[in-house]
């Protein structure tokens, strides 16, 4: 499977496949409408406490990315379940976060692409 990122505030396109949020919380100022979402699944998101300790912090992302590695491998029941509904062509992972590398989504394309 070939994931591929976009931020949810960009606008929507017919290349992205299924649009699927993989943040823990709703964007802000986001409709459901504009966002046109496909499904989210922000049981696979980082945790609340992860989410705030990182808070975007670069010097931190080698820690994020170990910590929430460690997240996903307890939650597989969840994640096994994702992707189930991504085996269906062009998928998109969609994240809030202004940083387009250093963001939950990235680390969980790598996770996924390494495993």
């Amino acid at each position: 499977m070939n994931f591929r990122l976009k931020r949810v505030y960009d606008p929507p396109s017919p290349a992205d496949g299924q649009r699927i949020l993989v943040d823990r919380l709703w964007p802000r100022g986001l409709t459901k409408s504009a966002a046109k979402i496909d499904l989210w699944v922000k049981e696979i998101a980082p945790s609340n406490a992860l989410r705030t300790w990182y808070a975007h912090d670069p010097k931190k992302w080698p820690e994020f990315k170990r910590k929430y590695t460690v997240e996903l491998e307890a939650n597989r029941e969840a994640l096994n379940a994702f992707l189930k509904q991504t085996n269906k062509g062009k998928v998109t992972l969609l994240f809030s976060s202004k940083e387009l590398r250093l963001n939950n989504a990235f680390a969980l394309k790598e996770y996924i692409e390494s495993h």
